[in-house]
C-alpha cells in the first residue's frame, strides 16, 4: 500500500526530471574535465542522447537504473516497487523496449553509443577509464 496520498505521489513523480539530472551532470563534468566537448540532447537523433559527440559519431546515454531497467541483478537501484506491479511492469518494460529500438536506430545511422548506468557513478575512476576508452576508440 502506498504511504502517500494521490496528490503527494503526483507531486513527487512530477519532480522527476528527464534531463539535467544529478547523474547526468556528474557525467558531463567528468567528460568536460577530460577535455571533450559535446552537444546536449540532440532531438534529431533517436533516443535524444544526453551527450553527443558529432565529429566522432558517438553518443552517451546516462540511464537511471530504475527507469531504464538496469539488467544487472546486483544493482540495488533497479529494484521493482512492491506495490502496483500491474502498472509498473508494463511501464518500465516499455521504457526498456524503447531504449533497445532507439539504440538499433542509432547503429543503423552509423552512430556508436555508450550507456552509463546511475549505479556506475559509485566508482568514478573506473567510469573515467571507460568513457575515455569509448571516446578514443576508432
Amino acid at each position: 500500500m502506498d504511504t502517500l496520498s494521490k496528490r503527494q505521489r503526483s507531486e513527487r513523480m512530477g519532480r522527476i526530471k528527464a534531463k539535467d539530472t544529478k547523474p547526468e551532470m556528474t557525467v558531463r563534468r567528468l567528460v568536460h574535465g577530460l577535455g571533450y566537448r559535446y552537444r546536449l540532447h540532440r532531438r534529431d537523433l533517436p533516443g535524444n542522447p544526453d551527450l553527443v559527440f558529432t565529429s566522432r559519431r558517438k553518443v552517451i546515454f546516462v540511464h537511471g537504473c530504475f527507469w531504464h531497467r538496469h539488467p544487472d541483478k546486483d544493482c540495488k537501484l533497479a529494484r521493482l516497487p512492491k506495490t502496483r506491479l500491474d502498472f509498473w511492469l508494463p511501464k518500465l518494460e516499455a521504457n526498456r523496449e524503447r531504449d533497445i529500438k532507439k539504440q538499433k536506430q542509432l547503429r543503423d545511422l552509423g552512430w556508436r553509443f555508450m550507456i552509463i548506468w546511475e549505479c556506475q557513478l559509485n566508482n568514478l575512476d573506473d567510469l573515467l577509464i571507460n568513457i575515455k576508452g569509448f571516446l578514443e576508440a576508432k
